[in-house]
C-alpha cells in the first residue's frame, strides 16, 4: 500500500512539473537579422548579445560608388524590469571605400562608428496572443567618424508591430521616425521610414521573413525617398544561440544597390 502510494504521488508530482519546465524556457528573442524592430523584451537580469560579424553594403550611382564593410557591430540588451530593457550598440570597426568615377580617384575612410543607448518598452501581447506592440527610443552619440559614424548626435523612436496570422506565419510592421544627422555633420533634419514583414517559421530552429521597406529622408543636401527589399533566415541551434543572415536589394535609385550581413546572438 505504501509503495503504491508512493508511485501515485512520483507520478502526480512529474505531472505537474512537466509543463512548468516548457513554461522556464528562456525567453530568447533577438531582433536580428529582420530590417524591423521588435516588442519583445529581455526578462529581467539577462542579458542578450547580438553581434554583426560581416555587414557590406554597396551603392553604385552614375557619378561614384562606395563600398562599406562593418565588423563588430555590438548590441547589448539588459533586461531591467517585466516589459522593459536598456540598449547599448557600438560599431566596432568600419571601412568606406568611395571611387569618384570621371576623375578616378579613390577615397578610403576606416574607423569606430557611433554609440546608440535605447530603451524598449513591450506596451502589448502577451505568450500564446497574436498581437503584440512595443515602442523604443534612442540616442546616438557621434563617437566615430563619418561616413562610419554621423557626425552629430541623433534620436529617433521606433514602434514595431506585430500579429500572429497563425502558428508558422506572422506579419509585422515597423514605424520609426528620426531626427537623423545632417550629412554635413551639422545639425538634423527629420527622416522615417516603414517596414513591412511576413514570417515563416519551418522549425522551431528556422525562420526566414520577407520584408519591404520605404524610408524617407529630408536632409538639406538633397531629399530622398528610398525603397529595398529583403530576405533574413534564422537558424537556432540552442535554445540560447542563434546564426542568421539578411540580404537587401535596392529598388530605386536612391536606394543602395546591394546589402549582406551576417551574425548572431546569444542569450546570457
Amino acid at each position: 500500500m505504501t509503495k503504491a502510494f508512493g508511485l501515485t504521488l512520483a507520478a502526480a508530482m512529474l505531472a505537474a512539473a512537466t509543463p512548468a519546465f516548457a513554461q522556464d524556457d528562456p525567453r530568447f528573442c533577438p531582433t536580428r537579422p529582420s530590417l524591423g524592430g521588435s516588442s519583445c523584451t529581455t526578462e529581467p537580469g539577462r542579458v542578450h548579445i547580438e553581434v554583426s560579424t560581416l555587414d557590406w553594403q554597396r551603392d553604385d550611382q552614375p557619378d561614384q560608388r562606395e563600398d562599406r564593410i562593418v565588423t563588430a557591430d555590438l548590441l547589448a540588451r539588459l533586461g531591467v524590469g517585466k516589459d522593459t530593457e536598456l540598449q547599448l550598440e557600438w560599431v566596432g570597426y568600419g571601412r568606406d571605400r568611395t571611387r569618384d568615377k570621371a576623375a578616378g580617384t579613390v577615397d578610403t575612410v576606416t574607423g569606430t562608428g557611433d554609440l546608440t543607448f535605447a530603451v524598449r518598452e513591450h506596451l502589448a501581447g502577451k505568450k500564446g496572443k497574436p498581437f503584440s506592440a512595443g515602442v523604443q527610443l534612442y540616442v546616438t552619440a557621434p563617437t566615430g567618424r563619418y561616413p562610419i559614424g554621423a557626425g552629430t548626435w541623433s534620436t529617433g523612436v521606433i514602434i514595431p508591430l506585430q500579429y500572429d496570422l497563425t502558428e508558422k506565419v506572422a506579419v509585422a510592421v515597423t514605424g520609426e521616425a528620426d531626427a537623423a544627422a545632417n550629412q554635413s555633420g551639422d545639425g538634423r533634419h527629420l527622416a522615417y521610414s516603414e517596414i513591412t514583414g511576413l514570417r515563416y517559421k519551418f522549425t522551431e530552429s528556422v525562420t526566414a521573413t520577407a520584408e519591404l521597406a520605404l524610408e524617407r529622408d529630408d536632409d538639406p543636401a538633397g531629399h530622398e525617398t528610398m525603397a529595398s527589399a529583403a530576405l533574413s533566415a534564422a537558424w537556432r541551434p540552442t535554445k540560447v544561440l542563434q546564426l542568421d543572415i539578411l540580404a537587401v536589394a535596392g529598388l530605386n535609385r536612391a536606394a543602395p544597390d546591394v546589402r549582406l550581413v551576417t551574425g548572431g546572438a546569444i542569450l546570457f
